[in-house]
């Protein structure tokens, strides 16, 4: 049994109009946030092996914030792909994965993480920034990922933790 987790990168700043999207760095909450949920992940046993992050800056402090609280157990691969990513993407980038792996972590962006906790869930709900959506995987290689594979366990947000 495998554990996806999809985790949408925390809160951006927006105080920049000359910082390009792909550039914006955390905010405030979004560096009290990333910790909090990275912290979670811990205490609920759910530390990923791997994580796959999207190369954006805000994505990026995510993903290492959630690195440092696994004490750097993790391996960390930037990928492009995973940029504003549709579901299909965010898939293949998974379907990519050593079968080695038994948790594994993407962090990107909406809509395209949310697009695709409901694809696989079939219920549609929000994933807000930091938020993390956990799936028991009943495959042996992540390029069998969906909906018949996945059963959602529970969906974690900042505000509830």
């Amino acid at each position: 049994m495998k554990t996806l987790l999809l985790m949408r990168h925390a809160k951006s700043s927006w105080d920049d109009d000359s910082v390009s999207d792909h550039d914006r760095p955390l905010n405030t909450r979004g560096e009290r946030s990333a910790p909090q949920m990275a912290a979670l992940l811990v205490r609920e046993a759910l530390v990923p092996e791997l994580i796959l992050s999207s190369t954006a800056l805000r994505a990026r402090a995510t993903a290492l914030a959630v690195a440092e609280a696994c004490q750097w157990k993790p391996e960390l691969r930037l990928r492009h792909d995973l940029y504003l990513a549709e579901p299909d993407a965010i898939v293949a980038e998974i379907a990519r994965s050593p079968d080695a792996v038994e948790h594994l972590l993407v962090v990107g962006h909406n809509p395209g993480l949310e697009d695709l906790l409901s694809d696989l869930s079939l219920v549609r709900q929000d994933l807000p920034t930091a938020a993390v959506a956990c799936f028991r995987c009943k495959l042996t290689r992540w390029s069998e990922v969906d909906r018949r594979h996945v059963e959602l366990v529970r969906v974690y947000r900042p505000k509830d933790e």
